[in-house]
């Protein structure tokens, strides 16, 4: 059974760090497409970043995020992360970690399995 699990969210100050997991269980994370979303109150949920089985990274957000989050993976753990620096309150959002076959894909419409998602909360 397919299983994706994420922790890591909390309340951070502006400009604070927070590494994000998303724990993979029932399949061989390093064979698969990861991709993270997030979704803030009274918006779609859009892409953040994505790392595909070769482990090439996909950056997807706006440039606001751009430089500032990295998606990387674990395989010995079957894990992957979403490391956010110089987090903004406009980062506020449920997170979410999916997965796929292919390639990497910045439509949620796209993955068909995800985790619960953790709340990431960017206030002073």
């Amino acid at each position: 059974q397919v299983q994706l699990v994420e922790s890591g969210g909390g309340l951070v100050q502006p400009g604070g760090s927070l590494r994000l997991s998303c724990a993979a269980s029932g399949f061989t994370l390093s064979n698969y497409v990861i991709g993270w979303f997030r979704q803030a109150p009274g918006k779609e949920r859009e892409g953040v970043s994505c790392i595909d089985s070769s482990a090439t990274a996909f950056p997807y957000s706006t440039d606001s995020v751009k430089g500032r989050f990295t998606i990387f993976r674990d395989n010995a753990k079957n894990t992957a992360y979403l490391q956010m620096n110089s987090l903004k309150p406009d980062d506020t959002a449920v997170y979410y970690c999916a997965t796929r076959e292919d390639h990497c894909s910045g439509y949620p419409r796209d993955f068909g399995s995800w985790g619960q998602g953790t709340q990431v909360t960017v206030s002073s």
